[in-house]
Parts: C-alpha cells; structure tokens; sequence
C-alpha cells in the first residue's frame, strides 16, 4: 500500500521517569520494503483562519490565514523551498463557507468576519477574489441547505457551478493543481456541519465527473480526494461502498488525538508512548477499509496537529512536538523496512533507504526523561522468520543528527542540532544541517529526551539496492 501524505510528521517525547541507561537491539528487515511513500511525503496545509480565531484566551493564527499571510516573507519562501517537492493543501475547517469571486458578481467580496450565530465556527461566509486567488498560485506555481428534521445534517446535491468557475480560472491561468477535496471534516457525525454517507458519494462522483471534464488529459488531471474528517467506521464503509471504481484516489482522514488544545493532559500525552500508539489503529482502520472497498486508492492523513483548536497551549511551538520534518525530507527516503526492537517501548525506532544515496536511515525517538539508549543493529535477511542473521558493524562512518532541547526543557522552543541552536542566519537562512561523522563500530548513542536521525552508508540492504 501507498502512503501518500501525511500532514506534518509530529513525534512526541515523555514525561515518565526512567532510571538507567540500556542497551538495545534493534532489528532491521533489509531484505524487501513493507511500504513506500511518495516524494511528497510531508504535506503542509494553509488554513483559512483569521486573525480573530481564539481558543482558551489565546488567539494564535495572527497573519498565518490564507487572508492575511505574507506571500512575500522571506522565511516562508524558504521554508516551502527547503522541502521541494511539497504538497501544500489550502483548506480548513471554514472550507465549507468558501465562496469564489471568478466572475466578480459578488458584490461587497469580504474575508470571513466574526458573527454571533447562524453561521459554522462563528464567522460569516468568505469570499476568495481571483486577485488573491492569482497570488497564492503565484506563491506555490458548494453551496448547500440545511436539514429541516435535522440541526447541522446537509442536504440535496452539490452546487458545483462555483467549483467549475474556479477549476475554468485556474485552467486558464496555467496553475498545476495537484488534488481536489470535497468540504471539510463533513464525515461521520461531523465537527460544525455533516452529510450522509451516501449523499457525499454521489458528491464525490459529481465531482470526479467534474474534474473529467475540465482535465481531459489523464496524465495532468488532479486527483480527487475524500472526505477529510475524522474516521467513523459505518460511514466511511458506506461512502466507499457507494462511491463507485475509480472515483475516489486518496481516502483521506484527520488525526487530533491529544484532544484540545486546553487539555491539561496534552503535556504528557505528548510523552506516553502507550496513548500514542492507539492511533495507528485508526490508519489500520481506514486502510483495510481501502482494501474491502476501494484498492484502486490509498490512505491519506491530510490534517495532523496533535491538539484541535488551533493547538496546545505552551505546547505545540515547543520541542515536545518535535516537528523535525525537514531532516525527514532530507534524509529519508521513499521504502519503508520493517524495524523491531524487544527494549523500552520509550525508545521509537523508524527506519527507511537512505534519500537519493546508497545505504540505510533511522529514526530514533527517545521519549524517556532520563534513560539514554545505546543500540546494536541487527541485519535480518531471512526471509522466512528466524533468527537475525548476523550483527551489523560499519566500516564507513555514520551521519548522525541529534536533536535535543535547550537546557533539557522539552517545553522550550529553542531546538539544538548536536548541540548547536537551529536559528536563522542574519539574512534569514534556514540554517545548514550537518551531520556529526560517529565511527560506525560503535553503539549508536541516544540520549534522554532526543530525537536522532542516523544514515549508515554501508548498510547494505537488498531493498534498497
């Protein structure tokens, strides 16, 4: 199966305490990948949130809405750059309250405005005039009715003809559009608003129709995507079945497991190694949904923040979320191996083939406080179960980048690159991310509270060959 995206690839670090130092041995399967990812791996979204969007008396998004942002800003340019190629989604949960000024017949085009009730999250509908609309695609180069039996359910077909003047305006214009979603987070029993499984399948193919026709040519037409909300069993079995072959290229899902962004609880969710690993579930979930259903298509994590409403007070800037995705990008690459250890299941341990060059990459994720992990790789060609074949020892020396909070706070949003600070240049570069070179015949060393990227060259595995 194909995993294809991924909204910010967000690991955690603990709160528990731990005593000693341990060895580990880490067992790799390097014989053939269990999975592979796309190129564009790390997905980004641009919300529609304005300035005025507050949870629990803070008030986050300031410029960051698709309203506000600053499309010239040095840093964010960069930023988007750093990753090439990026999926960037531009949607959010106003999505659904989005209207498009293509023929300029909206009088009064106004960004979404706070309202006291009557409409979803408290703020009026938006409208996107093309001149904006221009500027974004610069930067990266449906209308319903409600329920009279029931608050909140949608009714009645969807009104694409706002869609198709969008889709015939960004046609002409020349943009690469890589997918189209349908709403936002409409599945199941919804956040704001929702619609009936077998209504939203007729949508998707009315829009997959759509997307036929106004994209003839198979090898430039966008994807289609759905239903972006939160994973319910019942309802996403019934979409699928209904949706018909071919109409559906990504199922996609969002993941807020750490609930919201007030949870006094968010702090050591963040850190317990138990309560993160419930959510793989959810992915196993929806993918064998995807087999039974629709194998033509994949799963797809389309949102992921860790804390709904706009994110963990003190938490989400800071270390514990660990956004490392950067280093993701650069040093792993698309085949998954399978990787196994029988130690502390504080210590999370992910590995890849190497990004472009020979060799083998890991991610480990110490989520312990004070236990630090010396690890023993383990090479496992057998193909049939047994034993690991034999003990890895390198003969090259291994890159290694080990991430680790300042003073050893995980709550501080200052992130040091074996033992530097990352911190922009004067003229606002990304800073350069070297490696340290380690002896490759020695344990690899992770320390308490750390996340390490490690790629051993001469690591040789058939998969990635």
């Amino acid at each position: 199966m194909n995993f294809k995206s991924i909204t910010f690839f967000v690991v955690f670090l603990s709160c528990l305490l731990v005593s000693k130092a341990e060895k580990v041995e880490v067992v790799v399967e390097g014989a053939t990948p269990i999975a592979q990812t796309d190129e564009d791996f790390i997905c980004v979204t641009l919300d529609w949130w304005p300035t005025n969007k507050c949870d629990y008396d803070q008030c986050p998004w300031g410029q960051a809405g698709l309203f506000n942002l600053d499309l010239k800003n040095k840093i964010l340019e960069k930023a988007v750059k750093a990753f090439h190629p990026l999926r960037i989604r531009v949607g959010g949960s106003l999505q659904d309250q989005v209207v498009y000024n293509v023929r300029n017949n909206i009088e009064n085009c106004q960004p979404f405005q706070k309202q006291d009730k009557g409409f979803l999250f408290g703020f009026s509908i938006g409208c996107l005039d093309m001149k904006r609309w221009d500027e974004l695609n610069e930067f990266f180069n449906q209308t319903r009715k409600e329920s009279v039996t029931e608050k909140n359910l949608w009714v009645g077909d969807w009104y694409s003809h706002n869609a198709r003047d969008l889709m015939s305006y960004t046609i002409s214009k020349g943009y690469k559009i890589d997918s189209y979603e349908l709403g936002n987070e409409l599945c199941g029993v919804g956040v704001s608003a929702r619609i009936e499984a077998k209504q939203y399948a007729k949508d998707m193919a009315a829009l997959k129709n759509l997307v036929k026709e106004m994209y003839p040519n198979p090898k430039t037409q966008p994807k289609v995507l759905g239903p972006g909300g939160f994973y319910d069993k019942k309802w996403f079995d019934t979409f699928l079945d209904a949706s018909g072959h071919d109409v559906i290229d990504g199922v996609t899902h969002h993941i807020y497991n750490l609930g919201p962004g007030n949870n006094p609880d968010v702090v050591c969710r963040v850190q317990d190694p138990f309560f993160l690993t419930q959510i793989a579930q959810t992915f196993k979930d929806v993918s064998n949904a995807i087999v039974k259903f629709a194998p033509w298509s994949g799963a797809w994590v389309s949102e992921s923040g860790g804390a709904y409403n706009s994110g963990g007070q003190l938490v989400s800037y800071t270390f514990a979320f660990g956004f490392c995705a950067l280093l993701w990008h650069r040093v792993m690459g698309s085949k998954v191996l399978s990787v196994t250890h029988k130690g502390s299941p504080y210590l999370r341990v992910y590995s890849h083939c190497a990004k472009k060059e020979p060799g083998v990459s890991f991610v480990f994720i110490n989520l312990s406080k004070n236990t630090s992990f010396d690890v023993d790789l383990f090479h496992d060609l057998n193909l049939n179960g047994g034993s690991p074949n034999f003990e890895f020892k390198g003969h090259k020396k291994r890159e290694e980048y080990h991430l680790t909070p300042k003073d050893g706070n995980i709550l501080s949003s200052i992130v040091l690159l074996n033992g530097t600070p990352l911190e922009l240049s004067d003229s606002l570069e990304i800073p350069e991310l070297k490696p340290k070179l380690v002896d490759g015949l020695k344990p690899i060393s992770i320390a308490a509270h750390s996340i390490a990227f490690v790629t051993i060259r001469d690591f040789n595995a058939p998969a990635c060959s």
